[in-house]
């Protein structure tokens, strides 16, 4: 069994970093294409093992998505608003250090996650049913605190409608797959690309910096906002990665780029890793990865969880080495080619994968979104606001 349990922690790392640098291929996919395949490769690996599988392929996920939203501008749903100052490196020579930051981030938060692990279980066991009864009032109060300290108050609500309103009639499209992946590519990633390939003829020489500086504080203040983000999206049903961002920083402004690109590294692996809590203590699951695991593993004990946390383990310490050094390819790739003819080609690769993956109700979708996204850098108000599209419909799920 333990050989097993190592090999399927293997192959789930190998299949993470192809997940993790492959826009539109999410892990929920390979979970569920796994569960299929479960009666074939159950008599080699054993349920266990393939749970771990998941796990393993989850966590090296979460440290290498950030890669092509960084470089490429093309964002994991995950990483969306990880793409605003993680661009701003790229185009001022400094990429390889935004994806330092969000491995710092994804590597202290699964450390603090295992650390807190009992505290978040005692948390959901007494006090679950009186969080989730206010998890509307607090996003709505979040929402009416990051308009009225916009500059452009009135752009800032308009953004905001708008783009709740693209996000309510998207999710609510039965017979549109993996809507989330149009809607936030147009409004996060290929309206980004635009605005950059306008003003960019060519990318800087990436600096590979080794003896990155930071503040002690400035790290915990923003691993502590991460745990905080993160366990609401691993607890409360409709509360995704990006809306736990932007509860964060409304809660962490004077973190910076810097804190803020270790908070968003943070808060997919600690989403990950503390759903397992819910797993455990409510048998629930609350992301798609999850729910094959508690599908493979009926009755999951606190004995698995152990065993779940020490392939996080394993599969984090290999995702940091692995993410250093293809983010080292990547700078020094990423400059020998001509700019705005690789930005012209990730925005047709998007295009390529949304018509793949979404069909032409995507392509329509991608269209629309993208147009949203370009308001806030013509009119110049923040484009945290556009994440409306996520937080609208889920204010609507828990007040109405």
């Amino acid at each position: 069994m333990f050989i097993e349990i190592i090999l399927a922690i293997t192959l789930g790392i190998a299949s993470g970093v192809i997940t993790g640098l492959t826009p539109g291929i999410h892990i929920n996919l390979v979970s569920l294409l796994l569960l299929s395949a479960a009666p074939l490769l159950a008599p080699f690996f054993g349920l266990l093992g393939l749970a771990c599988f998941i796990v393993a392929m989850s966590v090296t996920h979460s440290f290498l998505d950030s890669i092509p939203s960084i470089f490429l501008g093309a964002p994991d749903s995950d990483q969306v608003l990880g793409v605003l100052p993680g661009h701003r490196y790229l185009l001022a020579g400094h990429g390889y250090t935004a994806l330092k930051l969000t491995v710092i981030g994804s590597f202290g938060a699964l450390l603090l996650s295992i650390l807190f692990f009992p505290l978040f279980v005692l948390i959901v066991t007494f006090g679950y049913d009186y969080i989730s009864g206010y998890i509307g009032y607090l996003l709505l109060f979040v929402v009416v605190f990051m308009i009225l300290r916009d500059d452009k108050k009135l752009w800032a609500l308009f953004v905001f409608l708008l783009s709740g309103v693209l996000g309510f009639f998207v999710l609510n499209i039965p017979v549109l797959k993996n809507p989330l992946f149009p809607m936030l590519s147009g409004l996060f990633g290929v309206s980004t690309l635009l605005v950059s390939v306008n003003a960019n003829e060519s990318l800087p020489e990436q600096c590979i910096d080794d003896n990155l500086k930071l503040s002690n504080i400035l790290v915990f203040k923003a691993l502590l906002s991460g745990q905080f983000s993160g366990f609401l999206t691993a607890v409360l049903p409709g509360v995704g990665s990006g809306t736990a961002a932007v509860l964060a920083l409304q809660f962490a402004r004077k973190l910076g780029d810097k804190g803020f690109m270790i908070l968003t590294g943070s808060i997919n692996t600690v989403n990950f890793i503390l759903s397992m809590v819910t797993l455990l203590v409510l048998d629930k699951a609350r992301n798609g990865a999850i729910i094959v695991v508690k599908e493979l593993v009926e009755g999951v004990t606190l004995n698995h969880v152990l065993v779940f946390l020490s392939a996080t383990l394993i599969a984090g310490g290999i995702a940091v080495f692995l993410a250093l050094k293809i983010g080292r390819v990547f700078s020094k790739v990423i400059t020998v080619i001509n700019y705005r003819k690789l930005v012209i080609g990730i925005i047709l690769l998007i295009i390529l994968l949304v018509f793949l993956l979404c069909g032409w109700l995507g392509l329509f979708v991608l269209i629309v979104s993208t147009a949203v996204g370009l308001i806030p850098a013509i009119v110049k108000t923040t484009r945290t606001q556009a994440m409306g599209c996520i937080m609208l419909p889920v204010m609507i799920y828990f007040l109405l």
